[in-house]
């Protein structure tokens, strides 16, 4: 397989830089095998059957772009530079690996000055990345983040706005509970409480998984043959009850559609064998790509992808490429909105 087979000509006015209102007007498109309709999110209650098990997750993004200081005595007296920082990941030891920019402003030992109750110290620099440690810890740190820190839009929405406080609510699921995402689990962003109260109503369960989405979501991948990529790590668990929630679920003849590739790649992660899964804790990084034999999803809820991206090698994996190449020239000539902010589609092979 090789990378071209996923590229695909996306005009840069269908990429979506805000959500339409409310959450459950954007536009779905709908796959069924060959067949591919045009509706709403809002019609989910029509598209779905009860007995049908929804995995969610719920995991929360953090205000994790920051903005600071750092100040360095020169000869020609005090030079500050400022610096930008995207945090990635927490280290075992409460450190946090970050994106700096410009990385060459800062060496070991330094100190970023983010507000009057937000620093960190540089613990090490590497070729493309830092470890900070930071002044607060716990609810202190979660506190003084949420006050400094901006939501970390993907690359395709930051070239072309800044973040603002309407994306602290737009970028953030309703459901989202357990903090440590950098990246939103953007299928998730369509529903709403009325949404998810109708669809519970007609028999449709949902079923709550946490995989925190990392920055690594949206590296390119750099190698013509897909097979030499090496897929970014993310933590993630499936408790005991989700995973029996699952089985129970299989065994009532119930299809189970995750919403997002992260609540896909997670319980395919955590599959014991074919339509077999149990509790499951650690980090996955799974890459799906066509040839993949799927354990226990019947379909998916995701939005549109980026060309060449890991994620269009994975829909492709659960409808075939030739299939997925048909959808997408469907929502590019049907003028869906692409990418995060955009709209939907559930695939069901």
């Amino acid at each position: 397989m090789k990378l071209s087979d996923f590229d695909f000509d996306l005009p840069e006015d269908l990429i979506a830089t805000r959500p339409v209102r409310p959450r459950r007007a954007a536009r779905l498109l709908l796959a069924q095998g060959k067949t591919i309709a045009d509706r709403q999110v809002a019609d989910l209650p029509d598209i779905l059957r009860a007995g049908d098990l929804l995995v969610i997750n719920t995991t929360k993004v953090l205000p994790a772009r920051l903005t600071g200081q750092r100040h360095r005595d020169s000869a020609q007296g005090p030079v500050s530079a400022k610096i930008e920082i995207t945090l990635i990941e927490p280290q075992p030891d409460g450190s946090w690996r970050a994106l700096a920019k410009p990385l060459r402003k800062l060496a070991q030992g330094e100190e970023i000055f983010f507000t009057d109750a937000l620093r960190a110290v540089v613990v090490a620099r590497h070729a493309e990345d830092v470890i900070l440690r930071f002044n607060l810890e716990g609810d202190d740190f979660d506190t003084a983040l949420d006050a400094a820190g901006q939501m970390p839009l993907p690359p395709y929405i930051a070239g072309r706005r800044a973040a603002d406080a309407q994306d602290r609510e737009d970028y953030q699921t309703v459901f989202a509970r357990n903090a440590g995402a950098v990246a939103a689990p953007t299928a998730s962003l369509h529903f709403d409480t009325a949404l998810m109260a109708q669809l519970r109503d007609m028999g449709v369960a949902f079923c709550e998984v946490t995989l925190h989405v990392g920055a690594g979501t949206f590296l390119p991948v750099k190698v013509d043959d897909v097979r030499d990529h090496k897929m970014h790590a993310e933590w993630g668990q499936v408790t005991e009850q989700a995973a029996a929630q699952i089985m129970a679920a299989r065994k009532a003849g119930g299809r189970i559609i995750p919403v997002g590739t992260t609540a896909l790649r997670l319980i395919e992660t955590a599959a014991t064998g074919a339509g077999q899964i149990g509790p499951w804790t650690g980090k996955t990084d799974i890459f799906i790509t066509p040839g993949f034999s799927f354990q226990l999803a019947d379909g998916l809820m995701t939005n549109f992808h980026l060309p060449k991206s890991t994620l269009m090698m994975l829909v492709s994996a659960l409808m075939g490429r030739e299939q997925v190449m048909e959808i997408y020239a469907h929502a590019i000539a049907a003028r869906y909105r692409f990418f995060s902010y955009g709209d939907s589609s559930l695939l069901i092979p």
